[in-house]
């Protein structure tokens, strides 16, 4: 078995929209970002490339290089779940907390989690999702951002 933990922490502007793990949720606010600033798909990203021992996520798609330049995170949680596939790791579960002051995602999370679980070709039940506030601390709880925690379970297939 192989654990990854991952982070990411993005600033909400207006005129952008809020994706995340692949939905997006109505929000008068959406994440900023080179790539679609989907905060959990990279925090998930970066748990899986911890896991396998393959650096971050900046190491294979740096926000200086414009070829990711609006890109959909999926492509990002596609690559390193096939780097985990050809070391012959399989996702077990994940465990995901996103940090947010607003919007609600209560009614999101179950879609949520079904968009991760699709792309990582795994069953629902094995991807678990929550959403905690700041109580209006910081630049979260003042709505200035989003930010997202993720650990990955890989087992040998």
């Amino acid at each position: 078995m192989r654990i990854g933990i991952g982070f990411d922490i993005h600033r909400l502007v207006e005129g952008r929209s809020l994706l995340l793990g692949g939905v997006k949720i109505p929000s008068a606010k959406g994440l900023l970002g080179h790539s679609d600033g989907d905060v959990l798909l990279h925090a998930l990203c970066d748990a899986l490339l911890g896991a396998v021992g393959a650096g971050d996520i900046g190491s294979y798609f740096p926000d200086s290089d414009p070829k990711w330049k609006g890109v959909s995170s999926q492509i990002f949680l596609e690559k390193a779940t096939e780097l985990a596939s050809r070391k012959s790791l399989r996702v077990e579960n994940v465990d995901a907390v996103i940090l947010t002051e607003e919007p609600r995602l209560g009614p999101h999370r179950i879609a949520i989690q079904r968009s991760i679980a699709q792309i990582l070709r795994v069953k629902d039940d094995r991807i678990n999702v929550k959403a905690k506030t700041m109580e209006k601390l910081g630049p979260i709880g003042e709505g200035e951002a989003m930010a997202a925690y993720v650990v990955v379970l890989l087992e040998k297939e």
